[in-house]
């Protein structure tokens, strides 16, 4: 009797649900220890395990409960657009001025523009799945650049420049998607024949009404966390349960709580709320995420790796030209040195993180052949970036003079 029979042959759900839990986590840890040796980052380990104990491979997770784990997913993206909020503090985006903004804007649209054309000129899909694909490609992971420029102890203008373009990259690929999706989820309507006021105010009304709460929630968050009276544990606790129910809230109301989630993080640091607060999440999500991650690999659709075919191929390198093209068309607007201009774009191919979530939420809008489709590319080619990514990084930082010479092997 294997492990999927012992699962379903238990009487009690909540058992059902914590052991799943628990398999996933130990399989997430297990998975890195190899992953590590390989010097891959461990979000591929994490996705790895997913795949493995999924039901393609292992089959240890029953469908009935990897279909009924969309919450591990609203809740993982809230902390991701949570912390993509502290980003946006004013008193910092005024000392770079327009620069960042704009290579961040050129290089992640141009990227996004890229891909959403390549699909519906070339290959002929329907404008929403090219649309949502475009918008998740707009994002970059930080971590591996991040992990790379720490290895190498890399320094100077270039490093600067790509650290405060990652860390806006993925606000960006959440506005996109969010717009997309309003999009799309009119059309959607539109050709069920819903009434005007359904298909386009009420979404506008809610999603309105989202941005708002975040905001609110932000100077609240300010007031009950910060004063100094308040314990370490205490803010956590109350942190994560602000979190919560603007996530909750959200999803009653049937959008997206990155734009929320996102807008809460960005009023509460620019309204005087501490640094320590992120740090305090960024300890206590990893757990969450490695579910997360896993959970993607275990719905990822192995089958359709073959369907995916070409258009997979076209999506990574289509990209990695959006992306390459764009941060140097970027850098021609704001004048930047030689060096940021030939290799910012090469820093920039990592994708997971926020695009997987992203991906998750386009597969439930789309077609299920479609969406299907869709999840998978951004799956897959999200572990190839990953495995790419860091070399990338490397040559980018080595080629930039960014690494100091003790630093570089000898020739």
């Amino acid at each position: 009797m294997n492990t999927l029979h012992v699962l379903e042959l238990l009487h009690s759900a909540n058992a059902q649900i914590i052991l799943t839990l628990s398999i996933m986590l130990a399989a997430g840890f297990l998975v890195t220890r190899l992953t590590k040796r390989l010097k891959f980052p461990d979000v591929t380990g994490y996705i790895l395990a997913g795949i493995l104990i999924g039901p393609w491979i292992l089959h240890i997770i029953p469908d009935s409960i990897i279909s009924g784990m969309d919450f591990v997913t609203d809740i993982a993206l809230a902390f991701i657009a949570f912390g993509v909020g502290r980003y946006f503090e004013f008193s910092e985006l005024k000392k770079n001025g327009l620069r960042i903004i704009v290579i961040t804007l050129t290089e992640a649209l141009m990227a996004g523009a890229f891909i959403t054309l390549s699909m519906y000129f070339f290959f002929r899909y329907s404008l929403a799945f090219s649309l949502l694909l475009g918008s998740i490609g707009c994002a970059t992971a930080p971590a591996s650049t991040i992990m790379t420029i720490r290895q190498y102890h890399a320094k100077g203008e270039f490093v600067n420049t790509v650290l405060e373009i990652v860390a806006l990259d993925d606000a960006v690929a959440l506005i996109a998607f969010s717009v997309s999706a309003a999009f799309v989820a009119a059309g959607s309507a539109k050709q069920a024949g819903a009434a005007a006021f359904s298909v386009i105010v009420l979404p506008l009304v809610f999603n309105l009404c989202g941005l708002l709460s975040g905001a609110a929630l932000g100077f609240v968050l300010h007031w009950v966390v910060d004063p100094e009276s308040r314990s370490k544990d205490h803010r956590l606790v109350l942190v994560i349960a602000m979190i919560f129910f603007l996530t909750g809230l959200c999803t009653s109301w049937n959008i997206s709580p990155l734009l929320s989630c996102m807008v809460l993080g960005t009023v509460y640091i620019n309204v005087g709320g501490s640094r320590k607060t992120f740090k305090s999440i960024s300890r206590f999500t990893p757990p969450v995420l490695l579910l997360f991650f896993a959970l993607s690999g275990m719905r990822l659709n192995l089958p359709s790796l073959k369907a995916a075919g070409i258009v997979g191929v076209v999506y990574l390198f289509v990209r990695i030209a959006g992306k390459y093209f764009g941060a140097w068309y970027g850098c021609i607007l704001t004048k930047e040195s030689r060096a940021v201009r030939n290799y910012l774009g090469l820093a920039l191919i990592p994708q997971a993180g926020v695009s997987i979530g992203l991906a998750v939420l386009g597969q439930r809008m789309l077609p299920a052949e479609t969406g299907i489709l869709l999840n998978t590319i951004i799956l897959s080619s999200g572990v190839l970036y990953e495995m790419i990514g860091p070399a990338s990084a490397k040559a980018a930082l080595f080629l930039s003079g960014s690494v100091p010479s003790a630093e570089k092997p000898p020739v």
